[in-house]
Order: structure tokens, then sequence, then C-alpha cells
């Protein structure tokens, strides 16, 4: 899904990240019947624009699109927030593209820092919220 939703122009390994088997590294699926239909994955990592010492960071975050606007990216969200906090993180953050930026906000999420590039997929910002 990540490769085919999120990536479709690049070669498969560009939808492996490094720390997908690392220990604290959650994997979040969202199923209708016996179908996936929404991921994301939640690793522990910092970004400047936070100060807390304890990070989460959502990444690869993907509906199929079938099922937007059903609910199921949120349970993904929801569950992987209420997992780190178990795990005592303090915050959660992601690099969005901005064209799903009025999503994530709907989440919660707050913009910070300025939107940038990130090549080759186009303009993202830093998207956060306090873990409580």
């Amino acid at each position: 899904m990540r490769h085919r939703i999120l990536r479709p122009h690049q070669p498969f390994e560009a939808c492996v990240y490094q720390a997908d088997s690392d220990e604290e590294t959650l994997h979040v699926g969202a199923f209708q019947d016996d179908q996936l239909i929404s991921i994301g994955s939640f690793y522990h990592e910092k970004d400047r624009h936070f100060s807390e010492p304890k990070q989460c960071r959502l990444r690869a975050m993907a509906t199929e699109p079938d099922f937007r606007d059903h609910g199921a990216g949120r349970a993904v969200v929801e569950f992987g927030e209420e997992a780190a906090k178990k795990k005592g993180y303090h915050v959660l953050w992601c690099q969005g593209r901005t064209s799903v930026q009025v999503y994530y906000e709907k989440l919660g999420f707050k913009p910070y820092g300025e939107v940038f590039d990130y090549p080759p997929i186009g303009p993202h910002i830093v998207m956060g919220k306090p873990l409580k």
C-alpha cells in the first residue's frame, strides 16, 4: 500500500524505511472485513521543531481511495496515539504533504515551520500535536 498509494513513481525500495524493524516501531492497519484499507507507522524519532524529549513520528500514512472519508485513517492515527502515550511519548509529529494539511489539522495537528520541498514528492510541512 505504501508503494501503490504514496510513492507509485519511485522504486519499491523507496517505501522501506530504515526504522521499520526497530523494536520501538509500531505499524498499524485498519481493516474492513479482511481487507487492509488504511496504514500508518509510528517511529521513535525526533524533530527539531519540538523540545519534548520523547517524540513519536507518524510516517507512511495511507488509505485506500475507496475508503477515504470513512474514518479508517482517523482510527489508525488514534490507535497509534494511544500506543505512543502508553510508551511515554510526549509529542506526535509528521511531515505531511501540504495537500493533506487540513486532514491532519482535523486530527488535532498544528503546522510547525515553513513548507519545504521533499523531492520527488513535493511540498510538505511538519505537523505536530502534544500527547496528553
